[in-house]
């Protein structure tokens, strides 16, 4: 190994030879790098095989991800729009309730469904993947709780209905008329003081001769001109129920005479002490004005 080695390489007549002396120590170096880049190759080529199989899982898996994500997300859109809808229920319902003097407290707003953060939300969704599931599951635990228990409210109206038909066909149920509502139940700013005053029913605008409507079966109990309220119409549904209709053009019903829901009764005029063509309606309970809203279901 230590020993010095001449070799002589003979090449053709002209070119003659050519010598080469090294040790034998330069042989077995030379020999060693071979092997070291060697194995450095074959270290390399799995070192690659690993991570190409590597990438092609994460992109696989990222494809999976994005799939899933799409359908959570999807499902979350679809459990938003039935939160919406068992609201919008429970409105109908909480409302029919008051229709049938079963409940007296139901709100005029519509419910809004669980304030927060949204359940579609992708930042939310990527960051809070497992707590999204765990509430995806639980949402869908309590909106199945929330139908099977606005199932048994609706069978139980439905039987109060059944026996009660002359409640609910007396009860006002409809929009008076057609128009846009410009003031509604509460307190406001009186347009002609300018000093906050409680106004007593809802204000609803549209052009003079507009027809109005009863919302329910009653009784005529007044038809005429009525001071700063115009020319109105009261309307006794029974149940200790009376709805008013003012500021008319004119009326197309007489005292003592029967009307049904949606029988035309007035046009809707500027009559009395009024700032543009609009009806005033109100409903009144044992004396005490009530939110119209409450009462109308269409």
């Amino acid at each position: 190994m230590f020993k010095n080695y001449h070799i002589v390489i003979f090449k053709d007549r002209e070119a003659g030879f050519k010598n080469l002396r090294f040790r034998g120590w330069f042989g077995m170096v030379l020999f060693l790098v071979v092997c070291a880049l060697a194995g450095i190759n074959i270290y390399l080529w799995n070192f690659y095989s690993r991570a190409f199989l590597l990438e092609r899982e994460l992109v696989e898996t990222q494809r999976a991800a994005r799939d899933s994500e799409a359908q959570i997300l999807s499902l979350a859109g679809k459990i938003q729009d039935l939160e919406t809808d068992l609201a919008r229920v429970r409105q109908f319902n909480a409302k029919l309730r008051v229709l049938m003097n079963i409940d007296s407290s139901a709100s005029s707003q519509e419910e809004e469904p669980p304030s927060g953060q949204t359940l579609a939300n992708p930042v939310f969704l990527s960051q809070h993947r497992e707590l999204f599931s765990r509430r995806l599951h639980r949402l869908v635990d309590d909106l199945a709780n929330s139908v099977h228990m606005e199932e048994v409210e609706q069978e139980s109206l439905l039987a109060f209905l059944r026996e009660n038909k002359d409640i609910l066909l007396s009860t006002p149920s409809i929009w008076p008329a057609k128009g846009y509502l410009t003031s509604g139940f509460g307190y406001r700013t009186n347009p002609f003081t300018g000093r906050s005053s409680m106004h007593q029913g809802i204000d609803i605008s549209n052009q003079i001769g507009t027809p109005v409507w009863a919302p329910a079966r009653g009784r005529v109990t007044f038809a005429g001109p009525d001071g700063a309220y115009g020319i109105s119409v009261i309307i006794d549904h029974g149940n200790d129920l009376v709805t008013r209709y003012s500021h008319l053009q004119q009326t197309l019903v007489k005292v003592g005479q029967s009307v049904q829901r949606g029988e035309v009764i007035a046009s809707l005029g500027n009559t009395g002490r009024s700032t543009g063509p609009h009806l005033h309606y109100e409903i009144i309970v044992k004396g005490a004005p009530v939110n119209p809203l409450r009462y109308i279901l269409n």
